[in-house]
């Protein structure tokens, strides 16, 4: 038990240390609340003074005390707008500094991570998440600072009032706060659903995540960051906005109140009305103790608030404390020639769990176009991730023109890798920005076209209604699979890579889409050393190599004719397929 606390306390300590760049605002917002505390004890012990003025009118008296009235409720004001939303400006920075960094942690985790994490989860962590973290950094010390203050100033009122009574007063004084706390219950449930959109975050946050590969294959981590900054600091200055909204209108209610109290105790105090009026000092004390009901319910609260924020934060930080991608490499080549060697490789997914890949021994020259098939399951696609490191393999070496792959910083490596995926991602952006993603936004507007052309892409871009810059809709919604195929190989083709990877690039499209697309695709694997991965057999006859993989090892190799007269495995799968076709 006293670990878990000291955890939380270090939670908290941690938490406490993003309010500090803001201090000069959260200083004034320590001041407000020092105001208020003082106008909510004012405003109590200036119940004596009314009844006394009530009791002995004068004309400089009515207008004295109907001043100090305003005065007392706008002074208070004052100190409610500078609480509020000073502490507002401080949380909503606590949260934009947040999110940034939990963001620029996810863009640098490793595969294993997205693999351990639904999208959803993460997605919440940057909304959710990290309002609580906010919340009980800001609005918990702040109700602590106004309500604490409050109730001491109210409570030393009442002690020198009348020391008995306020022995009575602290007997019921929490059935008071049961009772107001049930009242403020449905106006905060209420106030709860008035919150600004969080679709932009949410929606770009999602994108990055769930497209992560082709983010981290085409160098668009800044493109990301970028992005997700501009909405994150949109979605901080709307926050501010309905912050100030109100912050101004609790004060301004209040000082409209204060009038009408004020123009009442002036008609009162006129001479024909002033009748016989009780003494000031009992009304002076059940002011004070009525006042101090909703800050004792606000301060038993604050508890539970700080608890699911010190929860939301050990979520947070342990997401930010996750161990980035190794990037321990140096080399940073222009271009290689694409020499692949794979030398002893084996590979696991999680240190508990058996091998994946045994031993796997290839050699492929610069420029060959190598064909994986296989069940599923078999090793295929988990053998082409370990390329670009989505993975880092156990066991073993791969090389790219004789250097292995972890001399390279992954972001040269990566460079040197194109890839087309059965699961293409799109961004909800224009087509032309879709081609051009991330380091490509370099490329000019005729190399673009000229990409889209090779990939047999410009035939439908030609007939949308605003050609490159029609808007694809999330994840490509807009377009059919084959199109959103073709515009991954525009992608492909447009980066120019001397290494091509084809995950089942054609199985999920129709037959008259799959001839487009592997037109498409021989122009984009001339002169690449090209991985493919390929369901369908008709797909990689005219492959230079083609492995047959099961349970993690290349178990045959050759071209098609000569696998095809092997009669093994291959000649099986083929026969399989064509008798199925047939």
């Amino acid at each position: 038990m006293n670990q878990a606390e000291a955890s939380n306390w270090q939670t908290y300590r941690r938490l406490l240390k993003y309010v500090k760049p803001f201090w000069v605002a959260f200083s004034l917002a320590v001041v407000g609340n020092i105001i208020y505390a003082a106008a909510s004890t004012g405003m109590a012990a200036a119940m004596e003074y009314i009844i006394e003025a009530i009791e002995n009118p004068s004309a400089q008296s009515r207008l004295i005390l109907t001043a100090m009235i305003v005065g007392v409720f706008a002074f208070r004001g004052v100190g409610t707008f500078m609480g509020q939303y000073f502490i507002a400006y401080v949380g909503r920075h606590v949260v934009n500094a947040l999110r940034k960094e939990v963001f620029d942690r996810l863009l640098a985790l490793p595969s294993r991570y997205f693999d351990n994490n639904a999208s959803g989860r993460l997605v919440s962590k940057l909304t959710y998440n990290v309002e609580q973290v906010a919340d009980a950094s800001t609005s918990a010390i702040t109700i602590l600072l106004r309500e604490g203050l409050t109730i001491i100033g109210l409570l030393a009122f009442m002690i020198y009032t009348n020391w008995k009574l306020t022995l009575v007063f602290v007997a019921i004084g929490p059935l008071i706060g049961l009772v107001v706390s049930y009242a403020s219950k449905r106006f905060r449930k209420i106030s709860r659903r008035i919150q600004s959109s969080m679709g932009d975050v949410t929606h770009v946050s999602s994108e990055s995540i769930t497209g992560y590969r082709v983010v981290r294959t085409f160098g668009g981590e800044e493109y990301e960051r970028n992005r997700f900054a501009e909405v994150a600091d949109r979605t901080m200055k709307q926050g501010l906005k309905m912050a100030s909204t109100q912050a101004i209108a609790t004060p301004v209610v209040q000082v409209l109140v204060a009038f009408a109290i004020a123009a009442l105790v002036w008609v009162m105090l006129a001479p024909e009305i002033r009748g016989g009026m009780s003494t000031g000092q009992l009304v002076a004390f059940i002011t004070a103790a009525a006042t101090m009901a909703k800050p004792i319910r606000q301060v038993t609260s604050v508890h539970s608030k700080i608890q699911k924020g010190v929860a939301a934060a050990h979520d947070v930080f342990g997401t930010m404390d996750e161990e980035p991608e190794r990037d321990e490499g140096t080399y940073v080549p222009e271009r290689v020639k694409g020499d692949i060697q794979f030398k002893n490789v084996r590979f696991r997914y999680q240190d508990n769990l058996d091998d994946v890949l045994h031993e796997i021994n290839l050699d492929i020259p610069a420029g060959q176009s190598v064909a994986l098939v296989g069940r599923s399951g078999s090793g295929k696609s988990t053998l082409v991730s370990l390329l670009p490191r989505f993975y880092d393999y156990a066991h073993g070496e791969i090389c790219i023109d004789g250097r292995p792959i972890t001399d390279f910083t992954l972001r040269a490596l990566r460079a040197q890798i194109a890839l087309v995926t059965q699961n293409v991602v799109l961004f909800n952006d224009t087509i032309a920005a879709n081609i051009a993603y991330g380091d490509l936004r370099k490329r000019s507007r005729e190399e673009v076209i000229e990409a889209a052309r090779k990939a047999h892409a410009m035939e439908f871009i030609e007939r949308m209604p605003d050609g490159l810059e029609t808007m694809v809709g999330d994840n490509g919604v807009m377009l059919s699979g084959g199109q959103r195929q073709r515009l991954a190989i525009a992608r492909a083709l447009l980066k120019d890579a001397p290494i091509l990877i084809l995950d089942e690039a054609t199985s999920a499209l129709d037959t008259e889409s799959e001839r487009q697309i592997q037109q498409a695709l021989e122009v984009v694997m001339e002169g690449r050393t090209t991985l493919v991965i390929a369901h369908r057999l008709s797909t990689i006859e005219k492959a230079d190599r083609i492995l047959v993989m099961d349970g993690g090892r290349i178990i045959e190799s050759g071209n098609h004719a000569e696998l095809l007269a092997a009669g093994g495995a291959y000649a099986q799968l083929h026969q399989m397929q064509f008798s199925e076709n047939g």
